[in-house]
């Protein structure tokens, strides 16, 4: 699919995709409660947002991350799966559809939430990198995490789709 195909299928602005990575809520035990706050983040940054799409971590989190790349989403955030349970391979898999990682992003997350008294914040495996040109995010996947998380990436994914799309920038006195 062109690019120019992609953006008339994902609409006018930046795009983003939020896919909550939940095996209990996948299954129907309990409502998705992270996945919305993510969505309502990124909104509110001005991205058009599709989900939350809930779905059980492992494989299907693999195959939703690489659906997105191909329908040309610009961002896509994870909730969920970067613990240190046995069950949580939502970094493994997202790892294997990154081209390369970003690793400041995920320390900056974690830093945020320790910053606000959550030691656990830490424990967070959570990846960040680019897969073509759609920047990738796991973020943890509380409610209360997912949220501190989307108010760190606010502040510089307008900027990263903008360099991963070539929009020239200005220099401010350093940085990327």
């Amino acid at each position: 699919m062109t690019e120019q195909a992609q953006q008339a299928r994902r609409g006018p602005g930046r795009s983003a995709l939020v896919l909550t990575v939940s095996n209990r809520a996948s299954a129907g035990v309990y409502a998705d409660a992270s996945g919305p706050v993510v969505a309502e983040g990124l909104r509110g940054a001005g991205f058009s947002v599709d989900g939350p799409v809930v779905v059980p971590d492992g494989d299907p989190v693999e195959q939703a991350l690489r659906d997105a790349v191909a329908a040309g989403y610009d961002v896509v955030v994870t909730n969920g799966g970067t613990g240190l349970s046995p069950l949580d391979l939502t970094p493994e898999r997202t790892r294997r559809v990154l081209d390369y990682e970003v690793p400041g992003v995920p320390e900056a997350v974690r830093a945020a939430g320790a910053a606000k008294g959550v030691p656990t914040a830490v424990l967070s495996r959570g990846l960040a990198g680019v897969a073509g040109r759609t920047f990738v995010v796991n973020l943890p996947g509380s409610p209360g995490a997912a949220r501190d998380g989307v108010e760190v990436l606010v502040g510089f994914l307008a900027h990263a789709v903008d360099q991963l799309h070539g929009v020239d920038h200005r220099r401010s006195g350093g940085g990327a």
